[in-house]
């Protein structure tokens, strides 16, 4: 899965990782600085199912723009 936020909130005008993680506050997502910049420039290892919920409540997305599948990275593995 490729993550996607900084061009959804691109997208909405939102260009500072700071404006957002203000954003999310607003809503109780309290993220600290360096999980925000991981969210921001990265691709988290993990995202809270609420977490999600709340960042494309403030981004009005679903979370199809924020993951976007890439299915040619998928490899089937032979047990044999």
């Amino acid at each position: 899965m490729k993550w996607n936020l900084r061009l959804a909130a691109a997208n909405r005008g939102i260009w500072k990782a700071s404006e957002l993680q203000q954003m999310l506050a607003d809503h109780g997502l309290k993220i600290s600085a360096g999980k925000m910049s991981g969210l921001w420039s990265g691709e988290p290892a993990s995202i809270k199912l609420d977490d999600l919920n709340i960042i494309c409540a403030v981004l009005g997305c679903g979370v199809e723009e924020l993951l976007i599948p890439e299915p040619d990275k998928v490899r089937r593995v032979d047990d044999g």
